[in-house]
């Protein structure tokens, strides 16, 4: 019973001892995470974040004659949230009327004052053309005394008839001198009233306009539509407290939701890659089933740099092709840019990649051991990378190193094969760049180029 009873316990050891080298084993083969080489066409493709914005949209103005009337810069005192839906002529926005109000007050000063001017001047012109009218009178009936007396005289003395004579000529000249003056009083008349009429006339225009603009200071909805603020230069929306100046008077838009863009930006070290006419996958953060397709058409030539950034980039803007009623301007999307497609060539998880003393390998399964294998590397994408030399079709690779990794041998390429892939690829004579040419990388792969 004895003999028994150690016989189990000894079973027992032998079983735990097997159990727990199958647990260890399992346990280091999980953390061997392994990936196969595959061959077929590898994408080249370039990842950005953009923001939603409508192709096209109908601007909301504020008041139209600003600098007509001297105001440089009005701040908005009211808007409507950000993505109201509003009708055709329905308030949007009301702006700040301090400063248009003190000058309509200062203008109703003038005209008054104008005014009076025009008054007082009819007036001393009324005295002054009567005064002149009188004295033509008296003047007129001094001549016919003159040619009465010259009636009477025929029979006195030639002495006495010259000297009556002369007088009339004398009252004769001064009638007519009269008349000319009057004529030239009545004009200059005409001239200082046409110039206070014209001084208050323009002070009277002047204050209907700044009337009209002040009408302007609520703005409407110049058609049906969906409200979205507006961005000034610094990317920041126009709200309650900014200001419109009186050369770009828009205090929001009328976004045309059937067309849609991705603005997006791309860093310089990409943007050689992305061309109009590319086709672009598309996701929205806010809707993570919804996927759509679109295309490049728009790439800057100059870059920019953004705020808290210190990376130039360059922006791009990519048309949706579908129309989905719940894309809205601001939305933040994925896009996924086709820059070029690499066929027939092999390629790995870009993780399976390492370096050590410019020397690039990666860990290569050899049977049950692991080699460090030497490559050459050609493109990659935001997952992958080509393996241009050094690794074949059925082969796999380690993704995380193993234990001890600094011991294994490492497999050093010829070096004629490094050097002849490190050759640039070419095109072939007479062939030029364009649509659906292909670039021979090695036998049995090539690249192909898409506008």
């Amino acid at each position: 019973m004895i003999r028994k009873k150690y016989l189990y316990v000894f079973a027992a050891i032998i079983l735990l001892t097997i159990v727990a080298y199958f647990l260890l084993s399992n346990g280091n083969k999980g953390q061997q995470i392994i990936a196969k080489v595959k061959k077929g066409d590898f994408p080249i493709e370039v990842t950005t974040t953009g923001e939603l914005i409508a192709k096209s949209s109908e601007k909301i103005y504020g008041p139209q004659a600003l600098r007509q009337i001297q105001i440089w810069q009005v701040k908005i005192q009211d808007i409507i949230p950000d993505g109201t839906v509003v009708d055709s002529g329905q308030y949007v926005a009301s702006l700040d009327r301090t400063e248009i109000s003190n000058k309509i007050k200062d203008e109703e000063t003038n005209l008054e004052k104008l005014e009076s001017q025009m008054t007082k001047t009819r007036l001393d012109t009324s005295l002054e053309l009567r005064s002149a009218r009188d004295e033509l009178i008296n003047l007129k009936y001094a001549l016919e005394e003159k040619k009465i007396t010259l009636d009477q005289s025929k029979y006195e003395p030639p002495a006495t008839i010259r000297q009556v004579q002369i007088e009339l000529e004398k009252s004769q000249r001064a009638f007519e001198q009269a008349e000319k003056n009057y004529k030239l009083r009545f004009q200059k008349a005409e001239a200082n009233m046409q110039e206070v009429s014209a001084s208050y006339n323009q002070a009277k225009r002047k204050h209907d306009q700044m009337s009209d603009v002040l009408n302007q200071f609520n703005v409407l909805a110049p058609k049906a539509g969906m409200v979205i603020y507006r961005r000034n230069w610094d990317g920041n929306k126009i709200g309650i407290g900014s200001t419109i100046n009186a050369w770009d008077n828009i205090v929001a838009e009328l976004p045309d939701l059937s067309e849609m863009i991705s603005k997006t930006y791309v860093n310089e070290i990409d943007i050689s890659k992305v061309k109009v006419g590319q086709e672009v996958q598309i996701g929205i953060d806010a809707f993570p089933e919804k996927k759509f397709t679109g295309k490049v058409t728009e790439v800057a030539n100059i870059g920019e740099q953004l705020q808290n950034s210190n990376a130039k980039v360059y922006e791009v803007r990519i048309l949706i092709k579908e129309f989905d009623s719940i894309l809205r301007p601001a939305m933040t999307t994925k896009n996924t840019i086709l820059t070029s497609i690499v066929t027939g060539v092999l390629s790995i998880p870009i993780e399976a990649i390492f370096n050590a003393d410019s020397v690039t390998f990666v860990y290569k399964k050899d049977g049950g051991s692991v080699v460090r294998q030497q490559v050459v590397v050609g493109q990659s994408n935001d997952n992958e990378i080509i393996i241009r030399a050094g690794l074949g079709v059925d082969n796999e690779v380690l993704l995380v190193p193993p234990e001890k990794a600094e011991k294994l041998s490492l497999e050093i390429l010829p070096k004629e094969i490094i050097a002849r892939y490190k050759e640039k690829p070419t095109l072939p004579k007479n062939q030029k760049p364009g649509k659906n040419n292909s670039i021979k990388l090695n036998p049995g792969s090539s690249i192909i180029l898409k506008k």
